[in-house]
């Protein structure tokens, strides 16, 4: 059989960054050529950086797009690097109008190419365009309807992207009718908790329908709200997993591979699909025999490892894609902040993190005294601002009582990290959790102010899970734990009144975080909340919270999702609704459950 020596180069680009992004896709060619790779594949618009969003409609960005794809061929060719196949994610533009969908000629697409020679051999644009959750390609792009495939060193090979690997028929049941030895598909796949765990069988279920091996790359690294964790793959023709990259981390996962030489010569339209199927002979003789490397498959992570690298690793890009060199974060010795401390330092280092103690009138001394030890055992910046002075200020000008005077203290720290940002540069990481935002417990132009929120998709039960892990962790490298025991211990509070703690107006964590998953992330009804075994009493109250609260989740700064239903992209509802998921109806005089 045809041997070949694929890569898969697990990279981390930036949308926008065309010539950065060709110097990724130059340099990491070359580290494939280096170690014999015939073949190498990018991730899903890798040269335009992924989602692009409403870039992909200016004109301008798409051209720019196919001017950079045409010098990077010809750079790789220059380079040496022309014997390569190489596989790049672009943004393309449909050749034919799409009368069915109203978009002329011209559109933009998700397109793959094959780079060869100097020359681009082989374009395919993506066919199944998602349109749920995160993704809205189908208001973007114009799908693509041919399926070309090359012979290299005797063996046929296709390219599908990302989303066409998920939906059944389409690409890969032409693959099967066209014969195929190797199916390449280049993704943009973003993280979310356990999605490495349906990849593997995803692909080999395909493999087996193609009735060939496939290639599955994955982008790495963080764009906005998004974290894609690589988790690139190779399986075999009967669906078998042979090789497997690691997650979070750059890497080209180099594999050899004996294929069915290519006979089909079948072009045209395909049976039963509205695809064309295109030939390209490249390279027809086989190549000689070779020892082939062994292959890896990369160990799997626990979950809290997996979710902590996910946190860190859209921290890190979010602060350095954005030109910060440091970050601030307010420090209050409760878990929160300390946990986002913690994956400030581990992502960006200690000395790009500066974290703030902001106490005021019933802040208390071991709160204080939690925070000044979070900061010596990572090596941080510490620094103790306290604001009673400024509180007292404000109040004289109004007798602020209640929650309007609890409020004016978080308003007033946030006011001061503002002012540290603007004057040191720093980018403000704010410290919410995911059952925060649910139920509007936090305050707007407060806690909330800032321009990154680590931890903004992590419900509370699972904070401190990553705390105590992580503190694990440490133990076993023999490393002091990086976050004090007494801060994943205390009872949590926002110390903005005597003797005040959360439970005071949240049911306990360990009973809303399920209440929370199963209706936001579940889209369950009150009706199946109850049935499910939760008290009425407790699904109205949490009910009316989350559906009080969108106008402060709308103004909250971005996060990175882990979980299948982030707040933003994921779950969009209007904030003006008079619709209101209730057990029972509201009585006379009800007032908003939470005021900002």
């Amino acid at each position: 059989m045809p041997q070949l020596r694929v890569g898969l180069a697990q990279v981390d680009s930036t949308v926008g960054d065309l010539a950065g992004n060709a110097e990724i896709v130059c340099a990491w060619t070359r580290r494939a050529a280096e170690r014999g790779c015939h073949l190498v594949a990018f991730p899903e618009m890798v040269l335009t950086g992924y989602p692009a969003e409403d870039l992909v409609l200016r004109s301008s960005f798409v051209q720019a797009s196919l001017d950079a794809l045409e010098a990077l061929a010809v750079r790789l060719a220059s380079d040496g690097l022309g014997d390569v196949a190489v596989v790049v994610g672009y943004c393309g533009r449909s050749e034919q109008p799409a009368p069915a969908l109203g978009r002329p000629a011209g559109e933009p697409q998700n397109s793959a190419a094959v780079l060869v020679g100097g020359r681009v051999v082989s374009r395919y644009a993506k066919h199944h365009l998602p349109n749920y959750g995160v993704f809205d390609e189908f208001r973007y792009f114009v799908r693509g309807d041919r399926l070309p495939i090359l012979r290299l060193h005797g063996v046929d090979v296709t390219t599908v992207v990302c989303e066409d690997l998920w939906q059944d028929g389409g690409p890969i049941a032409v693959a099967h009718e066209a014969g195929v030895g190797l199916v390449v598909c280049i993704n943009g796949s973003p993280y979310e908790q356990d999605k490495d765990d349906l990849r593997a069988p995803l692909a080999g279920r395909r493999a087996v329908e193609a009735a060939a091996a496939l290639l599955y790359v994955n982008a790495v690294g963080g764009q906005d709200e998004l974290v894609f964790d690589g988790d690139s793959l190779v399986v075999d023709a009967a669906g078998t997993l042979t090789a497997r990259a690691r997650l979070w981390h750059e890497e080209l996962l180099v594999v050899d591979l004996d294929l069915p030489a290519g006979t089909c010569e079948r072009t045209g339209t395909a049976a039963g699909s509205s695809m064309t199927i295109e030939r390209t002979v490249l390279s027809a003789e086989p190549l000689p025999p070779y020892e082939p490397e062994p292959a890896r498959v990369a160990a799997a992570l626990g979950a809290e490892e997996e979710v902590w690298g996910a946190l860190v690793t859209a921290t890190r890009d979010y602060v350095r894609k954005n030109r910060f060199d440091s970050v601030v974060v307010g420090l209050s010795g409760g878990i929160d902040s300390a946990l986002v401390a913690t994956i400030a330092c581990d992502a960006l280092g200690p000395d790009a993190v500066h974290v703030v103690g902001m106490p005021s009138a019933w802040s208390s001394d071991h709160s204080i005294r939690d925070a000044e030890d979070l900061a010596k055992r990572q090596g941080l910046h510490w620094s103790l601002v306290p604001i009673g002075a400024v509180v007292d200020a404000w109040q004289g000008l109004g007798e602020l009582t209640g929650l309007a005077a609890e409020n004016l203290q978080a308003r007033v720290r946030g006011t001061t990290l503002m002012a540290l940002s603007n004057q040191h540069g720093h980018l403000v990481l704010t410290t919410g959790n995911k059952s925060e935002l649910a139920t509007g417990f936090s305050t707007l132009y407060g806690d909330s102010a800032g321009g990154f929120a680590p931890i903004k998709d992590v419900p509370k039960t699972l904070v401190w899970q990553l705390a105590r892990w992580r503190n694990a962790v440490a133990v076993e490298r023999g490393e002091q734990p990086p976050i004090p025991q007494s801060s994943i211990d205390k009872p949590p509070s926002a110390e903005l009144a005597p003797g005040q703690m959360d439970s005071d107006r949240l049911p306990p964590y360990e009973l809303l975080d399920p209440l929370l998953d199963a209706y936001v992330e579940q889209d369950q009804g009150p009706a199946q909340l109850v049935a499910a075994g939760f008290e009425p009493e407790l699904v109205d109250r949490v009910v009316r919270l989350v559906d009080a609260a969108e106008y402060k989740r709308r103004q909250s700064p971005p996060g990175p999702k882990i979980t299948g239903r982030a707040f933003g992209r994921d779950r969009r509802l209007p904030i003006t609704s008079r619709w209101r998921e209730v057990v029972s109806p509201p009585g006379p005089g009800t007032v908003h459950p939470d005021p900002a």
